[in-house]
């Protein structure tokens, strides 16, 4: 019978994440948004009769799905365009955190009757931070300016470590375990500082022993370990797991180029499906949180907890509109040097950064983290009513603003086609300059040790293939009358000898006639031709 009761539950943990992949999948494929779309699922599926209650354990989702995820984002992030944005990301990930926090707790306090401020400030702290996971895809996609999509990942990068720490500032307070605001700004500086320097320890240490491996699955794997060793490291000394992940995963991933090419490419395979594996499953979790949230509501009025909701959710996405304006255009009036680094997003995007503010699993861990009891034993104060409004503001804010957020960046027009095409004339010049430098040193080494011809013109023709296909990017691979360049002919006509290639080799496997060994090499070197042949 125990053996029954616990393979049930296997079955039912391995159905999350097979209906989490499934769904995505159909997502994709219907091009909706991924997690809007599991969030709903969820949340459909968790009224189906039979369907057990997935109460989310905060410390899992923090230990283990958070720090894969930030050091992921960490690992792709532009150092450069982060630090050139980090005034804007300080002012959302730090100040905007705060004031979200303050004015949800004051909001909460003054609506909800018998709430303490200290356990409204905890509400505060839990729907402060924005999950940008969903609105960088879209913005990225629909060609938002870099600048607005690099703030958008900055602040998602730091904003979790600020919510976080006034979190577990406010459950001091609540719980009365002794607090003073001196306190808590004491904690948040050391947290922040202490997290930040551990990033700073492990960051280049790892990247020694990586680049020291000369194996790439094991570099990989140190890679994977990284995160969860920062994380763990931060927390048992009392600082920001969240921070050290981060800074540990910008350090990686700025020396990244220093790996080897294979390295790279298992690397950047192997962060795609993770990612994707545990974005997946966070969101269909999320939807599948609403029956142990309503479990402890019984005794209130529905009629009044959706009019707290609705408050709590508004005031919620306000706040985010009242901090990014002033923030972003005061330092632009005051000071000279922010006018000239000013991009000129304009109005139309601080609109587009104002709406991107739809919550995630973060919000939902922290609630769930909320201790039972005080410090003298008694029920926290609001404790299942924290979580309600915890599940209402992140479902709402993915549903209304994660639903309309394409839809105005279409309406508002803020897609950059300049800054795509400025990008392109850019790499071509890269481009031309790099085969410029290969021919010029093919021709040193033709003089030093007299190469074969028929190898040195087969070189000499590959550089400059790459650099007259380089420029035709311009053109989006067509000539001035809409014929195919020779480039794309190219890549069209090797695709198809690859395909004939490949024919052939299966048939011989299938014929017994080379190893499985044989046709698993052979098809990794056809493999990276062809990825070789797309263009990004």
């Amino acid at each position: 019978m125990i053996w029954q009761v616990e393979t049930t539950q296997a079955l039912w943990l391995l159905a999350v994440p097979v209906s989490a992949l499934t769904v995505a999948a159909a997502a994709r494929r219907l091009g909706l948004s991924a997690p809007l779309v599991l969030v709903i699922a969820g949340l459909l599926l968790s009224f189906v009769p039979g369907v057990p209650e997935f109460e989310l354990d905060p410390e899992f989702v923090l230990y283990v799905f958070l720090p894969p995820l930030l050091f992921s984002a960490a690992w792709q992030s532009s150092y450069y365009n982060l630090r050139e944005n980090v005034r804007s990301i300080a002012l959302l990930s730090v100040g905007l955190v705060l004031f979200t926090t303050f004015a949800v707790g004051y909001t909460a306090h003054l609506l909800v009757p018998g709430l303490p401020l200290s356990a409204a400030f905890v509400l505060g702290a839990i729907v402060a931070p924005p999950d940008a996971v969903a609105a960088v895809s879209v913005a990225q996609r629909l060609g938002l300016p870099r600048r607005a999509v690099t703030v958008l990942v900055g602040e998602s990068l730091f904003n979790d470590a600020t919510a976080l720490t006034a979190f577990r500032v406010a459950v001091i307070a609540a719980t009365g375990a002794g607090f003073t605001l001196a306190d808590g700004a004491l904690r948040f500086l050391f947290a922040a500082l202490a997290g930040a320097a551990v990033g700073l320890l492990l960051g280049p240490p790892l990247h020694w022993l990586r680049t020291r491996l000369d194996d790439p699955l094991v570099e990989n794997g140190v890679a994977l370990a990284a995160p969860f060793a920062a994380y763990l490291i931060a927390e048992t000394v009392h600082a920001s797991g969240v921070i050290a992940v981060v800074v540990s995963g910008l350090y990686l991933g700025h020396r990244f180029t220093e790996s080897p090419a294979v390295t790279r490419l298992i690397g950047r395979s192997f962060w795609k499906v993770m990612v994707f594996v545990l974005e997946t499953v966070v969101f269909l979790l999320i939807g599948l949180q609403l029956p142990p949230v309503i479990d402890g509501l019984s005794q209130r009025g529905w009629t009044e907890l959706a009019g707290w909701a609705v408050a709590i959710f508004a005031v919620t996405v306000a706040a985010r509109f009242v901090w990014v304006f002033p923030a972003s255009y005061i330092p632009v009036w005051v000071s000279k040097r922010a006018r000239e680094k000013d991009s000129g997003i304009g109005w139309r995007g601080r609109v587009i950064v104002s709406w991107a503010g739809m919550r995630g699993v973060v919000s939902l861990a922290a609630a769930f983290a909320i201790p039972f009891v005080t410090s003298d034993d008694k029920p926290f104060p609001g404790r299942d009513l924290i979580l309600f409004l915890t599940f209402t503001t992140v479902l709402g804010t993915l549903l209304v603003q994660g639903l309309t957020f394409p839809m105005l960046i279409r309406v508002l027009r803020v897609g950059s086609d300049r800054e795509r095409y400025t990008d392109t004339v850019a790499e071509a010049g890269a481009q031309h300059a790099a085969a410029q430098a290969a021919l010029e040193r093919l021709e040193e080494l033709n003089a030093e040790e007299e190469l074969d011809e028929s190898v040195v013109t087969r070189l000499r023709e590959l550089a400059e293939h790459r650099q007259l296909r380089a420029w035709e990017r311009l053109g989006g691979g067509t000539g001035p009358e809409g014929e195919e360049v020779p480039t794309a002919t190219y890549r069209r006509l090797r695709r198809e000898m690859l395909s004939a290639e490949r024919r052939v080799f299966v048939r011989m496997r299938d014929e017994r006639r080379i190893d499985d060994e044989v046709l698993d090499r052979v098809m990794h070197e056809l493999d990276l031709e062809e990825v070789a042949l797309h263009r990004d």
